[in-house]
């Protein structure tokens, strides 16, 4: 693990990843946690989501943000206003770069698919399969027709293909054009030049007036390695991946667990209890 020397005792930002972080693996949020996130509001440390969920993932996840109101979606594409739902910053991909990019991609694996995530929903081409939230039919088409606005996530599927060797040559396709990282072995999610979490995270911990050694941060894949590295202190949840947890200072206890929950209730002295056996659902 790293070492950057003294710990940070009173951190005034708190940053936090959700799926396979803050929420449960079937989809919850307990007790406890939704405990530890209004005591943290009450004592006005902003809890700062910041993940790959699209912003269409969102809306059963709004209520947990206090008072604050700000959020960091699409991998720190997308920084968001939750109390006026709207956009406040979003930082895409265009046409004139990307589609020579997913060129680039097809060329080194031509089994790869595509989708374009974008501010209003999600668009494929005619070979993409989603298996988690399909659209209808006609999002689809040629990229060059559907890439209409800007891409705050182009997500690379390649069915058969296998995965270390999609990566490793998806990387190599991509070079510096792009910001490519996953959350899961078959699917990639490539961000524009410069565009991960730790970037945007730290244009709001500016706003706010929070130095990075003030800023504590939770994880589990490697998309959270920018932003675990940029924070004062980073959690890897025990549940991360390995790579993640190389570069963590510290490991949380398991999202199933209430990691981050029980790690910020510790960090901040809080008497919230181990009310963990009732949970709300979220959506899938």
């Amino acid at each position: 693990m790293r070492g950057r020397g003294t710990h940070v005792q009173g951190p005034r930002l708190v940053a936090t990843d959700l799926d396979g972080t803050l929420v449960r693996s079937d989809g919850t949020v307990s007790d406890r946690t939704r405990g530890v996130l209004a005591a943290l509001d009450e004592r006005d440390v902003p809890v700062l989501f910041v993940t790959a969920r699209p912003l269409r993932w969102m809306e059963e996840l709004w209520p947990f943000v206090g008072g604050h109101g700000m959020a960091i979606v699409s991998n720190g594409a997308i920084w968001f206003d939750v109390e006026g739902r709207r956009v406040r910053q979003l930082w895409g991909m265009d046409a004139a770069v990307g589609v020579p990019l997913t060129a680039a991609i097809a060329a080194a694996v031509p089994e790869a698919t595509f989708a374009l995530e974008t501010e209003h929903g999600i668009r494929y081409d005619p070979r993409f399969v989603d298996e988690w939230d399909p659209a209808p039919e006609e999002h689809r088409g040629p990229l060059a027709e559907i890439w209409t606005d800007p891409v705050v996530k182009l997500l690379v599927m390649a069915p058969g293909v296998d995965p270390l060797r999609f990566r490793e040559a998806t990387l190599d396709a991509v070079g510096d054009r792009a910001v490519v990282t996953w959350t899961g072995p078959g699917l990639l999610e490539i961000s524009a030049a410069g565009i991960t979490k730790a970037a945007t995270l730290a244009r709001v911990a500016e706003e706010l007036g929070v130095a990075r050694e003030e800023v504590v941060a939770f994880g589990d894949m490697p998309n959270d390695i920018p932003m675990l590295t940029w924070a004062g202190r980073g959690y890897a949840m025990a549940n991360a991946d390995p790579d993640l947890l190389a570069v963590a200072d510290e490991v949380a206890p398991s999202n199933d667990e209430d990691g981050v929950a029980r790690v910020l209730a510790e960090i901040f002295d809080l008497d919230v209890g181990a009310r963990g056996a009732s949970a709300e659902a979220l959506p899938q």
